[in-house]
């Protein structure tokens, strides 16, 4: 089944509001605004017991930004976003595709709550195409390859983290790796170890910084999700 995000005028289409399980937060009151107090966060852990507890204060800065978002995917007609269904567990820069006004994303079939989360990095990669990604991540509006990818991934952590800590979102692996990642203070491990042929200099320069970088990462994420982090799972023994 396909899933577009988009109310296109007159054209009838088939959609759902991103974060379907976040509905529950977005009570709108007429012409206002007005939004019922978020939920009380809950904390977070893994399969080796490794927690991670956000600060209300945070999440509360992280909903204004999902809310604004949402509604530009869901409301916004100069654009599209459309998802397929996989069945392969796979991260978010696995199955995009962008054409002209429209980003195609795959979401894992055993993660359907994953779309929301996959829907904003199409949506990112898609603005920054159309020359509008000032309007979502104005901090990252001159920065293109690594940087750009790790602004967007800051922002992606931070959303699912808002969606498992608050909306009680289903774990799901990839999503969980850069949400922990990020948290921890490794997200360019992350994301320069499992994207090394994509970000080649960054991923050199990184080393030569940081020659104990790579072990001390591999070292944090074993004991965090008991198995190799992308990009050294094939060449581990």
């Amino acid at each position: 089944m396909t899933t577009e995000y988009k109310n296109h005028h007159s054209l009838q289409v088939s959609y759902r509001t991103i974060f379907f399980s976040l509905t529950v937060m977005m009570m709108l009151l007429g012409a206002c605004t007005t939004v019922a107090p978020l939920p009380t966060p809950r904390s977070l852990i893994v399969h080796s017991g490794a927690r991670i507890m956000a600060e209300k204060s945070r999440l509360s800065e992280i909903d204004i930004w999902v809310r604004a978002q949402q509604d530009n995917i869901v409301t916004d007609p100069s654009f599209w976003i459309i998802e397929y269904p996989t069945p392969v567990d796979i991260y978010p820069w696995d199955g995009l595709t962008i054409s002209a006004d429209t980003a195609f994303v795959l979401v894992p079939s055993v993660a359907p709550e994953s779309g929301g989360i996959i829907a904003f990095y199409g949506h990112y990669h898609l603005m920054n195409t159309m020359g509008r990604l000032g309007e979502f991540l104005p901090e990252a509006v001159e920065a293109d390859g690594y940087e750009l990818e790790k602004a967007i991934l800051t922002r992606i952590a931070d959303a699912w983290l808002y969606g498992r800590s608050l909306f009680d979102m289903t774990p799901f692996g990839p999503l969980d790796e850069i949400m922990y990642a990020n948290e921890h203070g490794f997200l360019e491990a992350f994301i320069l170890t499992s994207r090394p042929d994509v970000f080649v200099e960054e991923r050199n320069a990184w080393l030569v910084a940081n020659p104990r970088g790579e072990e001390e990462y591999r070292k944090w994420f074993l004991e965090t999700f008991e198995r190799e982090p992308p990009g050294l799972r094939e060449t581990s023994n």
